[in-house]
């Protein structure tokens, strides 16, 4: 597990009823891409230094989420890294895990009048780009945990061998990629070429030199 931007526990009343109102249907929760699009969530600017500034701090390999919360002008504030559940497809149980890691890195914000920070979702998986439920259940628990904490609820990506996604968006790149799912490439001489270096962040999202804790 790997945090950036260590923040003082906070709890809220809301936070507490939330996990003892269990009675959601099991499979209600998880989201569709279409269902996904049609919430309003809004786009980033440059999905593409969000993955790069999150890579290098959390070098996710397949089974990793990475929660981040992005200020106003789409800097890295704080991020948080675990492992949800293998094959789990509970949305429920993701909100649980979300809400556990955001309220160890960041305050809340309930007493704003609107959201003002982001919170976006990487998930390191096998597999291609298509969703899965396991997805659909990610986005449900993102987007719940967000009200839960007073965050807008930003984009979820996911990461595999062939790179990243911004899912039900289209957005995507090649690099970076999981760094265990993915083919070697051939070099010019026919050899094996070792992966690419992780993209380093753009100035607008640098975390400003400070290494995530361990």
């Amino acid at each position: 597990m790997t945090t950036f931007g260590l923040a003082p526990s906070t709890a809220s009343p809301a936070l507490s009823s939330s996990f003892s109102a269990g009675s959601a249907d099991h499979h209600a929760r998880l989201l569709e891409p279409a269902e996904w699009a049609a919430a309003g969530i809004p786009l980033l600017r440059s999905p593409r230094d969000v993955v790069g500034a999150l890579f290098p701090l959390h070098r996710p390999t397949p089974g990793t989420a990475i929660v981040a919360v992005l200020d106003p002008e789409e800097r890295l504030a704080a991020s948080a890294s675990f492992a949800p559940r293998a094959a789990s497809a509970d949305g429920w149980e993701f909100r649980n895990a979300l809400l556990a890691q955001l309220r160890r890195v960041v305050p809340h914000d309930l007493r704003r009048r609107s959201p003002v920070r982001t919170a976006v979702l990487l998930y390191c998986r096998e597999g291609d780009e298509r969703w899965t439920p396991q997805d659909g259940a990610l986005m449900w628990g993102l987007r719940d945990a967000c009200t839960l904490h007073g965050l807008r609820c930003g984009a979820y990506i996911t990461l595999t061998g062939g790179g990243w996604q911004v899912l039900g968006e289209g957005r995507a790149g090649r690099s970076p990629s999981s760094p265990v799912l993915a083919r070697p490439r051939l070099g010019a001489a026919g050899g094996r070429a070792g992966l690419p270096a992780p993209r380093r962040a753009s100035a607008a999202l640098d975390p400003h030199g400070r290494a995530a804790a361990r």
